[in-house]
């Protein structure tokens, strides 16, 4: 479960996180929304502690994040190409990857297995650093290395960005799949509002940094009251409400005489 209290954020003047309170069972699958600047970037940089907030607190799993890092251990998140180790390849940061969470090569090898028909033969054995991998296939090994220790809690911001048509129903079903065989947390954010509807029965939709409506998307209602919000349709696919990545410092991973260590903290705005 996670559980945020009180959480306010502010840069200068602006208040970029204001939220009372709001809680997120275990299992549940979130899609988080809004405009440019409403504070869902933000939002999650809090919630991995990547941002120090300026009152409450956040909890996972009674936890807070920003006294402990016992919620590290079970937590994936990818939020853009920062998080990768760019100078190593794919094998090279998966199985890194694996040695910080205790897996064998063999158990990495295993659970690499499964991402087969989303790598589509173009990650493994390229022989190249993940930096000279095309935008797409740098997005699928953000994502891959967020699941390789199989979280209980997975945050992925804007995960649909640079992957071909295919490449998105793929992860739409593998996140799908993953929620309903392990019971993980997921939290996604995402312009796109079709594939938010599609694979999250949940939404909360943020505005000047406070959740001013949480929607239940069982049976896809949130559909209708986000076309009104954001004035689109959902029959056009290539209608979608435009956003803005900025600058993400990595969680969790920095390479220090081959520990983990924790990112400095930042204090860009984001989105």
């Amino acid at each position: 479960m996670l559980t945020i209290s009180n959480l306010t954020k502010r840069f200068g003047t602006k208040v970029a996180v204001n939220i009372a309170g709001y809680t997120i069972p275990q299992g549940t699958m979130l899609g988080l929304v809004g405009n440019n600047g409403a504070g869902k970037t933000t939002l999650f940089r809090l919630i991995l502690d990547l941002l120090q907030a300026d009152e409450g607190n956040v909890l996972i799993d009674h936890i807070d994040v920003s006294k402990s890092e016992e919620w590290k251990q079970f937590t994936g998140a990818f939020i853009d190409d920062s998080f990768l180790i760019d100078y190593l390849t794919p094998e090279e940061y998966f199985y890194f990857l694996g040695r910080a969470y205790g897996l064998k090569k063999v158990e990495v090898d295993e659970r690499l297995a499964s991402f087969a028909r989303f790598m589509s033969g173009e990650v493994l054995g390229q022989k190249k650093l993940i930096r000279d991998f095309s935008r797409g296939n740098k997005q699928k090994i953000g994502i891959i290395g967020a699941m390789l220790h199989r979280p209980s809690l997975l945050i992925l911001d804007e995960p649909f960005n640079f992957l071909d048509p295919s490449s998105q129903s793929v992860i739409k079903h593998l996140l799908a799949e993953y929620n309903k065989e392990t019971g993980a947390t997921i939290l996604v954010s995402s312009h796109n509002l079709n594939h938010t509807t599609d694979v999250c029965l949940r939404i909360a939709l943020l505005e000047n940094g406070v959740i001013i409506r949480d929607i239940d998307n069982t049976d896809r209602q949130a559909e209708t009251e986000l076309e009104s919000y954001f004035n689109v349709d959902f029959t056009d696919e290539s209608e979608t409400v435009s956003d803005v990545m900025m600058d993400v410092r990595p969680f969790p991973l920095t390479v220090e005489q081959g520990r983990l260590e924790e990112p400095n903290e930042g204090n860009s705005i984001d989105n």
